[in-house]
């Protein structure tokens, strides 16, 4: 499994002439690393005499950071799998018409179900913003460059993440599934940058 490879492997693996792991699963492993620091800041703060009003919280948000990291690492490897489902359907037989038709379910199947993955990953991260912003205002601020560099890999996750969701719609033919999905990627798109700028901007003011 991707996840499991170390860092020097990982990248090297990434650097290798095979389409996977590619943008999708280094999205993926950019949330993971936001939600880490998200967690970090947290933890930080919590014992601090100077943030006792916002202890709870922060072990809370410790606590379901680390929940929500194991899930972005499983998101490793899952973009990877949905990428070989696609690959695979393009290997079937298609001699007869039968063959044709069923080739073309497989691979109308496999790439929405290649959407729904990069997807599933654009929406966890953006919703871990908000909290990101609260760790940033109300956390330790010794710890808050460690916060703003979550947002910006939060940011990246959610970004890379739409990119795949779509290039893999351009392939899709189910009409109404594309333009649910093109609306939410929209939405998440900006809302992600809308985030991103708004701690960078406050950030500034501090520092």
């Amino acid at each position: 499994m991707l996840a499991d490879l170390t860092i020097k492997e990982f990248l090297a693996r990434t650097a290798g002439s095979e389409p996977v792991p590619g943008g999708g699963s280094v999205s993926a492993l950019s949330g993971a690393i936001a939600t880490a620091l998200t967690g970090m800041v947290a933890g930080l703060t919590v014992g601090k005499k100077k943030y006792e009003a916002v202890e709870g919280q922060m072990r809370t948000i410790a606590v379901e950071a680390a929940a929500i990291r194991e899930r972005f690492v499983s998101y490793i490897d899952k973009d990877s799998e949905a990428y070989d489902k696609v690959f695979s359907a393009f290997k079937l037989p298609k001699e007869t018409d039968e063959e044709k038709a069923e080739r073309s379910r497989v691979i109308q199947e496999a790439t929405k179900e290649a959407t729904l993955v990069p997807m599933r990953v654009a929406e966890e991260m953006e919703a871990v913003m908000e909290t990101i912003i609260y760790v940033a205002r109300n956390g330790n601020q010794n710890a808050v460059t460690d916060a703003c560099v979550a947002m910006m890999a939060a940011r990246t996750c959610v970004l890379g993440a739409i990119l795949n969701v779509r290039i893999n719609l351009s392939s899709v033919k189910d009409e109404d599934f594309v333009e649910r999905m093109q609306k939410k990627a929209g939405y998440l798109e900006t809302d992600a940058v809308r985030l991103e700028t708004e701690l960078l901007d406050w950030v500034k003011t501090i520092l």
